[in-house]
C-alpha cells in the first residue's frame, strides 16, 4: 500500500499593497491563519507563507508532502525554475534554511480558486 501524499495549502497576502500582510495554510482540514504578519508586498506575505507551509510539515513530521500555492512567481522561485531576487532572494535563503540537507519538497503551482488556503483567508476579510 501506497500513502497518499499530504496536501499543505498556502496563500499570502496584503492590503493595500505594501501593507499589512496575512497569511494562512491549510492541510488535514485545519486552517491556521496569522491576521498580522507585518508590514510588506504581497510577493513577502506569499514567501512567509510559504515558509509557514513548510515549517508545519517539519512540526507534523511529515516526510511525503507536497506545498500548494498560487503564487507563480514564489513557486517558481522556490523550485528554482526563476532567479529570486531583493527580498525574495531572503525569503528563498530562509526556505533552504528551512530544508537543510533534506530533499527539496514538491511545490506546485495551483489555480486561486483550487487553493483552500486563499478561501481560508476571504472568510475572514
Amino acid at each position: 500500500m501506497v500513502a497518499r501524499r499530504i496536501k499543505i495549502y498556502f496563500d499570502g497576502g496584503c492590503r493595500p499593497n505594501p501593507g499589512r500582510m496575512e497569511t494562512a495554510v491549510v492541510t488535514g482540514g485545519a486552517a491556521t491563519v496569522v491576521r498580522d504578519a507585518g508590514i510588506g508586498s504581497s510577493m513577502d506575505a506569499e514567501w512567509l507563507a510559504l515558509i509557514a507551509a513548510l515549517r508545519l510539515a517539519h512540526d507534523l513530521r511529515l516526510t511525503n508532502f507536497v506545498l500548494l500555492g498560487d503564487a507563480a512567481a514564489v513557486v517558481e522561485q522556490a523550485n528554482g525554475a526563476v532567479r529570486a531576487r531583493g527580498e525574495a532572494a531572503d525569503h528563498l535563503a530562509t526556505f533552504h534554511a528551512l530544508v537543510g540537507d533534506a530533499p527539496a519538497p514538491a511545490i506546485r503551482h495551483i489555480k486561486r480558486t483550487q487553493n483552500l488556503a486563499g478561501i481560508a483567508l476571504a472568510r475572514g476579510r
